[in-house]
């Protein structure tokens, strides 16, 4: 039996359905939906994506049986219009759209007021007594089939459309502003100027036959489907290449008749606040591409969204067709249980629905909509979770920039460059080159923010105190991205057009300098920067969860995002951890929900106060009795931090990674800086410089760091120990539980973890025994070398848990060093080398295999083990349901990060749960 390749619908029955959108694309399935639910579509016919395979695997050749069946379903739409394709008295004219299953609108081709000619176009003037009309619609459709099917398009990127720059010029000619102005004998001129056109720029005439304009538009839809515009929005958006359009052939309906005929784009909610009210713009006497093409300003739907006592919304203007509409739209929110995007054209006085498809929407509108369909029992708490895009709730708890303020930004000329976007939302302040001028600016009242080349443990306090920051170099997961995110700042990394001068006090950009001191604006959300101050507007979210500046019951907004996470943690099975090194950091994870510390950077709390210089006098102690001393004076320090800690998370587990970091980070560089350190500690210069050349490593990434310290100097391991447990066991006599676990980095042989293990029971046991009280705590282990992983049933004999430390597991897989992988990384993407950056989305083939490795071996050994994750993928949504699908118990991500990985936690579990049946 011969396929079946085209899909008739019309006069309330369609042979298609909403579900068949693989085979009909989304138009042709949504089209026939609106069909047998009885709204008023204008007939036609599917063409399928098979035949879009087809075309692309044959030479751009055809199925033998779609001739006939186009021929077919061509005769029953003309015995349905009563109307002949090519007719001189009554012609029936049809728009060619593309139509693939995932929405790409704007991507591909369409062509209107297919069936024209110099014969038919006389015989729709005469039938229509409108000769304007039919010569609008001739001369609409013979540039649109010149630009479309013969690819009569702007040579150089800064050409304008050959078309448009002649009815530019016969505007100007006659002294009008818009298309509608021109009168017949000029739309009769601009028709044959066009095809004069199309027989100089491309040696051929336009084609006078229906049926060959027919088939050469059905072949340039189909041919849109590898234009660069399609390709590039599918790569953006991860739509497979192979899945093809479909092709809609449908009757014409004409919104340009006159003022009682129209034509708009509308949807059944607000797409940019998810408000349930009815949004949208038309045009009065237009075709569709009028609404889009920017060239007449659209009107406003209803009176709600006037703004302008002075413009008429649709419904003053035709109060029946609106009401007609509005009933539709709640039909077809109803029934898709989504918000819509619909089409629509009026011909005089009747409405036709041309198009409805899942909108797009903002971040903020996603979750509104989902949370207010639940609560309106259109859809399960389960359904509303899996309509909203984990990272869309950045949306929620950034403070955005005020989008005017931004819009005259961008039209001043105050945009600088634009870099990653590692820390959503936006801030403004004062540039600043150090962060410890950025620390004395706050103090006196100044907003700064932080611009480095890139940032080191070092900055830690001046990226607390700054607005956000921005670097010269680094990726997604380089130190400013990391503690960026973890800190809540607004962050925008890798912005290679900056040429910073720490000594000058300056940057110059694109050849503009701008000094320290300056107001400067920064969108992490979109990695663009701008000179000057733009005003920003702060979320709800955080006004209620942590200025606490809002009351609860006073943001909709806040209720809605308590409403949705609440849900999923009904749903999910994954614990959601945070990565937090202070008190405030663990208290803002908290409030979005944290439900232990998954890792603790001991490292960073080696710059507060003065800490620093007991740092550097171990480092520089000549024997171990010198070490002692020097850590001596940090215990009790450390054992402070720890404390703070252990209260905020009050019997939350806190687990606490031991020194990481090679020793020659916490010593100064410079000459005077060494000076300084130099008498600070009572020795010569010359001595530091020793100090410094016997600690220099050619890649410390690989070198004498992580557990390799502790091993090489126990009193360092046992100086941390110590103070964890003494902060627990002080913490505990205050009768607040304590569940601190003791992670060792960097394991790649069961033998070292079994060397620091020993070292800090003896310090547990110690600290125990003096204040007489039992701590539960645990000794783990880092997974973050390929070893680790391969002999995790090895490693578990010593461990109490696993965390995979995924940032440093990606660099030792692929052998790359995050830090200097900005040098080739952006091109490997760019050529499709690697699909996405491993450092921000985990790599699940190469990282993932050794990750489910390490879990399988290491409950061979312990069943019950527990393994988390406490690398930054741990609040990528991907990521998370990678953990989730493996077994892991635990993911542990920055604070800002936590709410995103409730929701992608909640999701995993869902799909695991649908796939089951």
């Amino acid at each position: 039996m011969a396929s079946k390749y085209v899909y008739f619908f019309g006069g309330g029955k369609a042979d298609g359905k909403a579900e068949m959108k693989n085979l009909l694309g989304g138009k042709g399935a949504n089209i026939a939906e609106m069909t047998n639910l009885g709204i008023p579509v204008p007939p036609g016919f599917t063409i399928t994506t098979e035949v879009c395979t087809y075309f692309y695997e044959h030479g751009r050749q055809y199925p033998p049986e779609l001739e006939g069946q186009v021929e077919e379903a061509l005769r029953k739409l003309e015995e349905m219009m009563g109307r002949k394709f090519g007719d001189v008295e009554k012609p029936l004219l049809v728009s060619v759209r593309s139509g693939a299953a995932s929405s790409m609108p704007g991507m591909m081709d369409t062509v209107l007021n297919l069936g024209l000619n110099d014969r038919t176009v006389e015989g729709l003037a005469k039938e229509t007594q409108d000769e304007r009309f039919a010569y609008d619609c001739y001369r609409r459709f013979v540039a649109m089939y010149g630009d479309v099917v013969l690819g009569l398009k702007p040579v150089e990127k800064d050409d304008v459309d050959p078309f448009d720059e002649l009815i530019e010029k016969m505007r100007e000619k006659r002294g009008v502003e818009f298309d509608n102005q021109l009168s017949v004998a000029d739309l009769k001129e601009l028709v044959q100027q066009y095809k004069n056109l199309i027989r100089e720029k491309l040696s051929t005439e336009f084609p006078q036959d229906p049926m060959a304009q027919l088939w050469g538009s059905i072949g340039a839809v189909f041919g849109s489907w590898n234009n660069p515009r399609a390709i590039a929005y599918r790569e953006l958006n991860d739509i497979p290449a192979d899945m093809g359009t479909a092709v809609n052939v449908q009757c014409m309906v004409f919104g340009n008749m006159g003022d009682d005929s129209g034509t708009g784009v509308g949807f059944t909610r607000n797409p940019a606040t998810g408000e349930n009210v009815f949004y949208g713009e038309y045009l009065i006497n237009a075709q569709g591409e009028d609404v889009v093409a920017g060239i007449r300003t659209p009107q406003p739907i209803n009176k709600i969204q006037k703004s302008d006592p002075n413009t008429l919304s649709l419904e003053e203007t035709m109060p029946e067709i609106y009401q007609e509409l509005d009933e539709i739209r709640r039909k077809l929110d109803r029934h898709y249980r989504d918000m819509q995007d619909i089409e629509f054209t009026i011909q005089k006085g009747k409405l036709w629905m041309l198009q409805t498809r899942s909108g797009k929407r903002t971040g903020f509108a996603s979750f509104k909509i989902a949370v207010d369909m639940v609560r309106e029992g259109i859809l399960s708490k389960e359904e509303a979770l899996m309509r909203v895009e984990p990272d869309q709730l950045n949306q929620l708890l950034r403070p955005i920039f005020d989008p005017r303020a931004k819009q005259e930004a961008l039209k001043s000329g105050s945009f600088l460059a634009k870099g990653l976007n590692a820390g959503p939302g936006a801030a403004t302040g004062r540039i600043v080159f150090n962060a410890p001028d950025a620390t004395e600016w706050v103090k006196r009242g100044e907003r700064v923010i932080l611009v480095r080349l890139e940032t080191s443990p070092e900055d830690i306090r001046g990226m607390h105190a700054s607005q956000g920051i921005l670097t010269a170099r680094g990726g997604m997961t380089s130190h400013a991205a990391l503690v960026g995110r973890q800190m809540g700042k607004v962050c925008v990394v890798g912005c290679n057009d900056l040429e910073i001068s720490y000594r000058d006090r300056l940057m110059r950009v694109n050849g503009r300098v701008v000094k320290e001191g300056d107001w400067i604006s920064i969108d992490g959300t979109t990695g663009e920067v701008f000179a000057g101050e733009i005003p920003t507007e702060p979320s709800e979210v955080l006004r209620v969860l942590l200025d606490k500046t809002l009351g609860p019951e006073d943001s909709q907004v806040y209720q809605d995002y308590m409403a949705l996470l609440s849900w999923a943690d009904e749903c999910r099975r994954l614990g959601i951890w945070t990565n937090a090194d202070q008190p405030n950091q663990a208290e803002t994870a908290i409030a979005f929900g944290a439900e232990g510390i998954g890792l603790t950077r001991t490292e960073h709390m080696f710059f507060e106060g003065d800490r620093i210089d007991a740092v550097r006098e171990m480092i520089l102690a000549a024997d171990l009795e010198g070490r002692e001393k020097a850590l001596a004076k940090l215990l009790p320090m450390q054992k402070e931090d720890f404390k703070g800690i252990f209260r905020v998370m009050n019997g939350r587990p806190v687990t606490i990674r031991t020194l990481d970091p090679p020793l020659h980070e916490f010593l100064p560089h410079g000459r005077q800086e060494l000076q300084k350190l130099a008498t600070q500690m009572g020795v010569s210069v010359d001595r530091v410089e020793a100090k410094m050349q016997g600690l220099h490593e050619a890649n410390p990434m690989l070198g004498h760091r992580g557990c390799r310290l502790g091993i090489v100097y126990p009193e360092i391991t046992s100086m941390q120990a110590r103070a964890i447990m003494e902060a627990a066991c002080e913490v505990t006599q205050e009768g607040i539980p304590v569940h601190p676990e003791i992670m060792i980095p960097l394991v790649g042989h069961v033998a070292e973890l079994k060397n620091q293990r020993k070292v800090v029971e003896q310090a547990a046991r110690e600290a125990m025994d003096h204040y007489g009280v039992t701590v539960d705590y645990r000794v783990g282990t880092m997974i973050e070398v390929p070893r680790g992983a391969v002999t995790a049933d090895e490693i578990a004999r010593e461990a109490d848990f696993f965390s995979f430390g995924t940032n440093d597991l990606t660099q030792t897989v692929y052998g790359i060093s995050r830090d200097d992988a900005g040098k080739f990384l952006p091109a490997y993407i760019e050529m499709r080398i690697w699909e996405h950056d491993p450092f921000d989305r985990l790599d699940q083939v190469g990282v993932g295999t050794l990750m489910e490795i390490g879990v399988k071996k290491g409950r061979a050994t312990k069943p019950n083990l527990k393994i988390g994750i406490c690398g930054e993928h741990g609040g990528e949504p991907s990521s998370v349901e990678f953990c989730h699908r493996i077994g892991l118990d635990y993911v542990s991500c920055s604070p800002y990060r936590v709410p995103i990985a409730r929701l992608a936690a909640a999701r995993a579990a869902i799909r695991e749960k649908q796939a089951k049946g």
